[in-house]
């Protein structure tokens, strides 16, 4: 399985310059500890387009906060004969919420 991260970088661009919380090298060295992973890749641009269309995947996943229609990559994916799946959205379950909690938590007692 390779698993692709956004950068720094990408992420300050579609998230804002307050992250990402944790720097791309942890993130990846996290994804590449698990025992499905065979390799982690870093990408510069907002979209993992570049990266899907040069590996050529068989499969493509994406979180259920996105529809199959919006998904990146999926007409290449598609039209070599891979497939697109849909993981199910943990609501709760996002650096956002995560973020939030601790705000919440903390600045009562500050």
């Amino acid at each position: 399985m390779v698993v692709g991260v956004n950068s720094d970088t990408s992420v300050r661009e579609l998230k804002g310059p307050k992250r990402p919380i944790l720097p791309e090298e942890e993130r990846a060295e996290i994804l590449s500890g698990l025992g499905c992973v065979d390799y982690v890749t870093l990408f510069d641009e907002i979209d993992p387009l570049k990266l899907i269309t040069s590996v050529r995947p068989d499969v493509l996943v994406k979180g259920g906060d996105w529809a199959k229609e919006q998904i990146v990559g999926k007409e290449a994916v598609e039209r070599s004969g891979g497939e697109v799946f849909i993981i199910p959205f943990v609501k709760k379950a996002s650096t956002s919420n995560l973020i939030e909690t601790i705000l919440k938590r903390y600045e009562k007692s500050a």
